[in-house]
This record gives structure tokens, C-alpha cells and sequence, in this order.
């Protein structure tokens, strides 16, 4: 009987790999007959695992989706990880779940071997978490969610969406991605009205229902949700923009900065366009100076008179060439 649920264990544990087992490649990984893997296989089913079979020279068995979640194996590094992400949820990550997160990591805590709880409480007890200059907006995990499905199912969004004064208009959008930028969610998708690519903030984001028609998909703005999020969120939140030619191949600027930082687009072989900004024009300034290239710049006139004043410092600063 024990060695009957060692190896009833063992196959859960390889079903649980995403992927198509074999009959006999089961048999093997188990040192049984391939009669002994059906005969498991439909234990599994009789405990509530949906264990799926596909025939032909490409078939075999998986692990599929069922009505009721079973229990789970987590290997030593799979359950360390879960642990940490549900005490990350427990702090608030999403409000509306910590409730949810801690009844899961008290579930998984009373389990953990004790070399695994060791290594669980030393991260707790030895990393430290810098709390926010300001508190995080509040996001409904049930907005979250709505907006992830519609993501998913590619289907339209209708939502009132709050300015920052408060002032509520009607959008409607085919939702791409939800993307978490630093303490903030913010929903990618193309504005059907305005007929372009947009950011959302998902605090300011109230959802009508039922959602819908689907809709066909578009290539994602750089292919990447999340440098587009940032190169918006950076450029809306900046004081101070600037249009800087660099005398340098875009190729080579580009491998200097950060997405976040600006967007560059080549003029010829040797030179090209930065878009930038900053809140200050001595940050401005400082990034300009980092790319270690030559540089035009002719607005803001603020950056321009304060590249005068760091020209005329750094040469004060400096010996005359004898």
C-alpha cells in the first residue's frame, strides 16, 4: 500500500509538468507495466484529478482542468516561491485579496517541511521592504480581474474613466495587457473612438458590463506592453521635454538608455533624434552628459541656459592647455 501511494505521488507529480506523457514513458519514469499507469491514471480520476488521454503515435496523458481545484505537489524551489508571493499578496500588493493570501500561506506553512520553513523565515526575517513616499492608489481585484479577462477573451471594455480631477468620461477600448508600473496597474489598450494606442490607469477605471463584441487583434504598440507603459508613464509625469539631435548612430544611443528614459529615431548613419525629459533640467542635464556623445539641444530654454552655466563651471574648473 505504501509503495501503491508513493507511486500514486510520483505520477501526480509528473503530470503536473505541462506537457504530454507517454503510457510508456510513465512506465519507465515509474518501474511499472503500462497496465499499472492505467490502473493509477484511473485512481487519480477516482480522487478528482482530470487526468486527460489523447490517442495515436502523438498521445498520451496530461493533467487537465477540472471543476474543482485538487490538491497540489510543489517541489522544494516551486513551494519556497509560493510562499514569498503570498505573503507579498498579504501585505496589500492588490487590496481586496489579503485576506485570501493569508489563509492560503497559513494552508501552506502548516505543510512545509521544516528545511523549507527555515529558508521561508529567514527571507522574512532578512529582507527588508523601503515603504512608498506616498501610499499606493487602491486597486479592486475585481476590477483587475474583469479587465485581465476581457484581455484574454479579446473582447471590448466599456468603462467610466476618472480624470485627476475626477471628472468621469465614457471609453471604450479593446483591452491588450494590465501592466504593473512600480506601485501603479495601468490597462494597454487601443481607444476604439480616438482610434489610437492608450494607458489607463486601473484605480481610475470603472467597468460597465457586459462587455463585449470580440475583437480581432492588433500588434501591441513596439511589440512590448511594458516599454510603452513606461515610455508613457515617464513623458507624461516629466517637466521638461527635449528633442536632442546626437551626433552618434541611434543603434548606439539606444544601447545607453532605458526605454523609460526617451525613444530615439535615427536621422542618418551618424546621427539621430532623442526625445527626453526629466522633472528637473539638472537631472536633464546629468543624462544628456552620461550618453558620452556630442549633442544639439535648442529647447527647453531652461536646459538651454543651464548647459551654458555647467559649460562655463567645468571650464572655470579646468587648467588652460599650455
Amino acid at each position: 500500500m505504501l509503495d501503491t501511494s508513493a507511486r500514486l505521488l510520483r505520477l501526480l507529480a509528473l503530470l503536473q509538468t505541462p506537457r504530454t506523457w507517454p503510457g510508456s514513458e510513465l512506465a519507465e519514469r515509474l518501474g511499472v507495466s503500462g497496465r499499472t499507469v492505467r490502473n493509477d491514471i484511473d485512481r487519480l480520476r477516482e480522487l478528482g484529478y482530470p487526468v486527460d488521454a489523447t490517442r495515436g503515435s502523438t498521445g498520451g496523458y496530461r493533467l487537465g482542468a477540472g471543476a474543482v481545484l485538487p490538491p497540489l505537489l510543489l517541489d522544494d524551489e516551486e513551494a519556497v516561491a509560493v510562499t514569498v508571493a503570498l505573503r507579498t499578496a498579504a501585505q496589500g500588493a492588490v487590496p481586496g485579496t489579503e485576506e485570501d493570501a493569508l489563509r492560503a500561506l497559513a494552508k501552506l506553512e502548516q505543510v512545509l517541511p521544516s528545511r523549507l520553513r527555515r529558508r521561508v523565515r529567514a527571507l522574512q526575517a532578512y529582507t527588508v521592504t523601503v515603504p512608498a513616499d506616498r501610499p499606493a492608489p487602491a486597486v479592486s481585484a475585481e476590477v483587475l480581474t474583469t479587465l485581465v479577462s476581457a484581455c484574454r477573451d479579446r473582447e471590448r471594455l466599456h468603462f467610466d474613466y476618472l480624470d485627476h480631477g475626477g471628472s468621469s468620461t465614457l471609453r471604450i477600448v479593446e483591452p491588450y495587457r494590465a501592466v504593473n508600473w512600480g506601485q501603479r496597474w495601468y490597462l494597454v489598450a487601443w481607444d476604439v473612438e480616438r482610434e489610437d494606442w492608450r494607458t489607463f490607469r486601473v484605480d481610475r477605471i470603472r467597468p460597465r458590463t457586459p462587455a463585449g463584441p470580440r475583437f480581432a487583434p492588433r500588434e501591441l504598440p513596439g511589440g512590448d506592453a511594458a516599454s510603452y507603459v513606461a515610455r508613457r508613464v515617464s513623458g507624461a509625469a516629466w517637466r521638461y521635454h527635449a528633442r536632442v539631435e546626437v551626433h552618434a548612430p541611434a543603434a548606439a544611443v539606444i544601447e545607453r538608455i532605458n526605454p523609460a528614459v526617451g525613444s530615439v529615431e535615427a536621422v542618418d548613419a551618424s546621427r539621430c533624434l532623442l526625445t527626453t525629459g526629466a522633472d528637473t533640467v539638472q537631472s536633464l542635464a546629468v543624462h544628456l552628459g552620461m550618453l558620452d556623445f556630442d549633442f544639439d539641444v535648442t529647447d527647453p530654454p531652461e536646459l538651454v541656459a543651464h548647459l551654458r552655466r555647467l559649460a562655463s563651471r567645468y571650464t572655470r574648473s579646468t587648467p588652460p592647455d599650455h
